[in-house]
């Protein structure tokens, strides 16, 4: 493993953790994300070679092999606050990743069991009174 990343179960223990601390706050985010990880970066054998796809200038979409996922997690500290910035890293490999989103799926929706529900009562005001007071010139036929 790269180092800086952590192995599954660490992950999900801190995540967890961050959705803790996240809940016992006033206001704050949690930014997940996650992307496919292509063979030049992490160090992993070298992409395919281009002849398994001539035409394609986008050899990558097509690889010889499933690749890894990079999963990330974050508090959201602005630059301000890098200090108190969280930052969470794992690469899941192919043969994992079910049994990794159904575990991450858990600790998400326990995470977020926590979080206020949007105020959107002005909001759907709001939209009323746009509607009463609009153009009227267009009708569908």
């Amino acid at each position: 493993m790269v180092a800086g990343h952590l192995d599954i179960d660490d992950f999900f223990t801190r995540l967890s953790e961050l959705f803790d601390s996240r809940r016992k706050a006033e206001h704050g985010s949690i930014f997940l994300t996650q992307k496919r990880l292509s063979h030049g970066s992490s160090g992993l054998s070298s992409p395919s070679s281009p002849s398994a796809v001539p035409s394609d200038s986008f050899a990558d979409l097509h690889p010889a092999s499933p690749l890894p996922v990079l999963i990330r997690a974050t508090n959201g500290k602005s630059k301000e606050h890098k200090k108190d910035k969280i930052k969470l890293a794992t690469i899941v490999q192919p043969d994992d990743l079910e049994r990794f989103f159904v575990r991450y799926a858990e600790v998400c929706r326990t995470g977020m069991q926590a979080l206020k529900k949007r105020d959107r009562s002005g909001r759907k005001k709001g939209k009323a009174k746009k509607r009463k007071g609009g153009v009227d010139g267009e009708k569908k036929g």
